[in-house]
């Protein structure tokens, strides 16, 4: 297989460039790729066909953590479309949206500090509904309306979403710990 890394991560794995993707359909491919560009395949080579599989390698590798995560496809179609979220220097958001943040930050402290095992659940399953409602406003946005700026301001919520489910989860973690 000649490596081509001028194409994009959806075309490597032979998918549509969408934000929806058949994840089995990605992980089928991934596994067929991986099976033929893996290092261990090359070691008999030269040097440098040696290097050019390391190099397919981590370009499939990378293609493939991008398109598995949804947050990280979101922003590789938006970078695809020429627009960036700009999540480093933009960080304005609706007021609503950031007392919603305010009020969930409050609340895992609170069961955090009480040790509140089922409170943090109840928190996480409530984020991941609420991150699933934003995901699918994504897909909106990108698949069907192809509204970039609406989507690239998704993704900057999605972003303080992901960031509050890694909080519950060390939160729980602490506490499975203690016990």
């Amino acid at each position: 297989m000649v490596p081509d890394f001028s194409q994009d991560f959806f075309a490597l794995f032979g998918l549509k460039r969408a934000y929806r993707i058949d994840a089995a359909r990605l992980d089928q491919a991934y596994h067929e790729l991986q099976g033929q560009v893996h290092p261990d395949r090359h070691a008999h080579l030269p040097e440098t066909e040696k290097r050019l599989s390391m190099q397919w390698a981590t370009q499939v590798n990378e293609a493939y953590r991008t398109l598995k995560k949804p947050l990280l496809r979101a922003n590789y179609l938006l970078r695809l479309a020429g627009t960036d979220t700009d999540h480093e220097s933009n960080t304005a958001m609706p007021p609503e949206f950031l007392m919603e943040q305010m009020e969930w930050r409050e609340a895992v402290a609170e069961a955090r500090e009480a040790g509140d095992h089922h409170e943090l659940e109840k928190l996480m399953q409530r984020l991941e509904k609420h991150a699933g409602a934003i995901r699918d406003e994504i897909e909106v946005s990108l698949d069907t309306k192809k509204d970039y700026a609406t989507a690239a301001d998704a993704v900057r919520r999605l972003m303080f979403i992901e960031k509050l489910e890694h909080e519950i989860e060390d939160a729980l973690e602490a506490l499975e710990s203690q016990e």
